[in-house]
């Protein structure tokens, strides 16, 4: 099943936090999927994750580049799958209707941006009223990750949620 992590970006920008999160990934051994909105959008985060690092580059590939099953990373608009990833980021309000066979979608957003916070708030109801396992993630001030609720009944509400 479809472990769903949200993660609350209040002090990092999406191009600092994205890269650090595919490497993760990466490092576990699998392959993911970056789906956005913006085209354009997509090919900044291209190129972040090719200067991710002096001595490091995040390898990965869009449908321009093609033989998608060549490449450990995928960034694409759509919400298809075609390196048969086992992770999918989800960025700048990106949708995902169908996430069968993953290990997990992660859901980053701007807790500076309203309708962001709003959109993931009713995301984070859909996702644990279909019964999934739901984490939230807010960074601390030195730059850690806090998990601050996970879904289930004994759990405290996404903290957003708490905010209304």
């Amino acid at each position: 099943m479809t472990e769903v992590l949200f993660y609350h970006l209040q002090r990092a920008r999406l191009e600092d936090v994205l890269p650090q999160l595919v490497q993760k990934a990466l490092e576990r051994g699998w392959r993911a999927v970056v789906q956005g909105v913006d085209p354009d959008r997509l090919k900044f985060l291209s190129e972040r994750l090719w200067q991710w690092r002096d001595d490091e580059f995040l390898a990965h590939g869009s449908g321009s580049d093609g033989k998608a099953e060549l490449h450990p990373v995928w960034l694409t608009t759509g919400d298809e799958n075609p390196n048969k990833a086992n992770v999918r980021f989800l960025v700048d309000g990106a949708e995902c209707s169908d996430f069968d066979g993953l290990d997990r979608l992660i859901i980053l957003f701007d807790g500076n941006d309203e309708g962001a916070v709003a959109d993931a708030r009713e995301t984070w109801k859909a996702v644990c009223a279909k019964g999934l396992t739901a984490t939230y993630w807010q960074q601390e001030e030195r730059g850690r990750w806090e998990k601050k609720a996970e879904s289930g009944s004994d759990r405290p509400k996404m903290e957003s949620e708490v905010e209304q």
